[in-house]
């Protein structure tokens, strides 16, 4: 197909976030319901896994993958890490594990909330920075 056939990517409105799917939260909910049950058997000595659901939802809240016009934001649990695009070398799959954005001086900042189904709107966000491994599989 010659390459002006192409459909080309809608624009993308930028920042952009990438986050925890909300169906995670089911978890959270279950944690609860757990703990609830825990802690009526000995508020004394369980009434502190009660805590647990909470902290859990607000580090699901927390992390996320933010793109913007000057780079990529990775929102972490406890530190924030900003990337600018002049800065990316690309990124890494690891077997087991989160994305990682791999810099221009080798260093890898984990990216939370981004999935391998995320790369085609994760290209269409960063301008064509980040190759979409989708489009290319269509073009051979």
């Amino acid at each position: 197909m010659p390459e002006s056939d192409q459909p080309t990517p809608a624009p993308v409105e930028l920042p952009i976030q990438f986050r925890i799917q909300p169906m995670a939260y089911f978890g959270v909910f279950m944690m609860m319901v757990t703990a609830v049950i825990l802690a009526g058997a000995s508020l004394t000595y369980l009434g502190w896994t009660l805590v647990l659901p909470v902290l859990g939802g607000y580090w699901m809240y927390r992390i996320r993958t933010v793109v913007t016009v000057d780079g990529l934001r990775a929102v972490g649990t406890l530190r924030t890490r900003e990337i600018p695009w002049d800065e990316l070398s690309g990124l890494s799959f690891p077997r087991w594990g989160a994305v990682r954005a791999v810099t221009t001086d080798s260093t890898r900042v984990r990216l939370p909330a981004i999935a391998f189904r995320d790369l085609p709107l994760l290209s269409a966000a960063s301008a064509g920075r980040i190759p979409d491994p989708y489009a290319a599989r269509s073009t051979d």
